[in-house]
């Protein structure tokens, strides 16, 4: 015996269901309302306690800065000039020849041969020691020292600019002498063994390799 049962004169109806998924999608939206409230609230209290040491330091640098500019004016033009000549004999200690020889030896080809280094100004540019070199050096072709000068720029550690040329003989052989501009900027790291190997050339720094 089959049961035909008639939808449309009897519709299931189920108020339940509907206002359980409403109250539970509302609890789930007043909750994360809730959160995002907090997180934001905690945001912007970071954010203002952050801007208020940002406030802070900036008061601090900008009295040091007037602390510094009024002991600046202090000085007479003599003082000064003392002070700036201090400021370079720290720098040039700081500097090491057996760390320069090192790098200069690890960049120079073997037919390249150093014969005179000059140190024209030493400086600290933030934690690294920058020096600028008047260095001539002989070669007997100047294809290798074109080679060698872009050698020395993709390492990175010695820029060198070709100021001069002087054609040389003597001592049973001919070439020319090279004048070059050097900037070194030593890396922050070096290897012990390479400061060894030169540390008896760091002895006499002006004496030709």
């Amino acid at each position: 015996m089959k049961t035909n049962l008639n939808l449309a004169s009897r519709p299931f109806n189920n108020r339940v269901l509907p206002w359980v998924l409403t109250c539970v999608v509302l609890f789930v939206s007043v909750i994360a309302l809730l959160v995002v409230v907090r997180f934001t609230t905690e945001a912007n209290s970071k954010a203002a306690l952050i801007q208020v040491d940002i406030n802070n330091l900036k008061q601090q640098e900008e009295a040091l800065l007037k602390q510094a500019q009024a002991v600046r004016n202090s000085f007479t033009p003599e003082q000064l000039q003392t002070l700036k000549a201090a400021h370079e004999l720290v720098d040039r200690k700081r500097f090491s020849w057996a760390r320069l020889l090192a790098d200069l030896e690890g960049s120079l080809p073997g037919s390249v041969k150093v014969s005179r280094i000059a140190i024209r100004d030493v400086a600290a540019q933030g934690d690294q020691m920058v020096a600028q070199l008047d260095l001539a050096v002989f070669a007997k072709s100047p294809t290798t020292i074109t080679e060698m000068i872009s050698s020395m720029d993709r390492a990175g550690i010695f820029q060198a600019e070709l100021r001069s040329q002087n054609l040389q003989k003597g001592r049973g052989e001919s070439g020319t002498e090279y004048e070059l501009f050097v900037v070194y900027r030593p890396r922050a790291g070096h290897s012990s063994e390479s400061l060894a190997a030169v540390q008896d050339q760091s002895n006499s720094s002006e004496e030709p390799r």
